[in-house]
């Protein structure tokens, strides 16, 4: 049986699925205004954020990141009280792509309006933690957490599993793009290279602890996904390699599993495999001689 035939309209089909998850319905209207309205932008083409942020390598890197950013307990405590994510996780997720391709393409202007939009947000958020620390979103130290664990997470996966990936020096410039969007947001001197980075990551590490509500959303996004049966396999895929590429410190304090050779392996293939599939999906087809 000749199965060339349908291969158009199961890439068609699928990538409007996985658009669909990700943008949302208002996806194509966004898109469209992203992308094809003319005029100045943050980042002009070429620029190595728009390699990394548009490249298939971000569904491992966004469930990293997810993972990690968790491990700061008032960070997590100010997303378990006030983000929504298990009512309703695909918003959110929605609601992240959306302002991730807003300020990575979009024009300079709406970009300006999205980070403004989002410091708003930010400002409302506050509360205590059940152990009676207070958190307020707006805080340049959690803001710059939240910054630098998922450039981090982001910067991995595509090294890992990016089409293309980057050199050193590609990879340093990535960081410096995101530090204009994180100054925006608030973070103060966000970092502008790869030794920044890890720097300020370890700086970090003796405010990490898995709180409860850490391992119960690592439970809910690694093993309760509100997903379709036929979704789950693939899924399963991604949350597998967003966990092997953590590193053990972050592992251990949410319980997650190390199973030496076989991530370096099974897994690490698995997940080329699958962002493969991914760029194929959504990447639209060369047009018809």
């Amino acid at each position: 049986m000749d199965l060339a035939p349908g291969l158009p309209r199961l890439r068609e089909r699928l990538g409007h699925s996985l658009f669909t998850r990700v943008a949302g319905p208002a996806g194509p209207v966004n898109r469209a205004r992203i992308h094809g309205t003319p005029g100045p932008r943050w980042f002009p083409p070429g620029r190595p954020i728009r390699t990394v942020h548009g490249d298939a390598s971000m569904f491992i890197g966004g469930l990293r990141a997810l993972l990690l950013q968790s491990l700061h307990p008032l960070a997590m405590a100010a997303v378990a009280a006030h983000s929504g994510y298990r009512g309703d996780p695909w918003g959110r997720l929605q609601r992240t792509s959306t302002f991730l391709a807003v300020t990575t393409y979009g024009m300079a202007d709406d970009a300006q309006r999205a980070v403004d939009h989002v410091r708003a947000v930010h400002d409302r958020v506050r509360g205590t933690t059940a152990e009676g620390e207070s958190y307020h979103a707006a805080d340049p130290h959690l803001l710059g957490w939240v910054h630098v664990a998922e450039v981090d997470s982001f910067l991995c996966a595509h090294r890992l599993f990016g089409a293309r990936p980057l050199d050193d020096e590609g990879y340093d410039a990535y960081v410096a793009d995101t530090a204009r969007v994180a100054a925006a947001l608030g973070v103060p001197e966000p970092p502008r290279d790869q030794a920044e980075l890890a720097e300020r990551l370890a700086a970090y590490r003796p405010e990490l602890r898995a709180t409860r509500e850490a391992r119960e959303a690592a439970r809910f996004i690694l093993l309760r996904p509100p997903l379709p049966l036929v979704a789950r396999a693939p899924y399963a895929v991604l949350a597998a390699n967003a966990v092997s590429t953590l590193p053990g410190w972050a592992r251990e304090p949410l319980g997650l599993p190390h199973v030496p050779g076989v991530e370096d392996t099974l897994v690490r293939l698995t997940g080329h495999a699958m962002t493969r599939t991914i760029r194929w999906a959504m990447t639209p087809p060369p047009p018809a001689p």
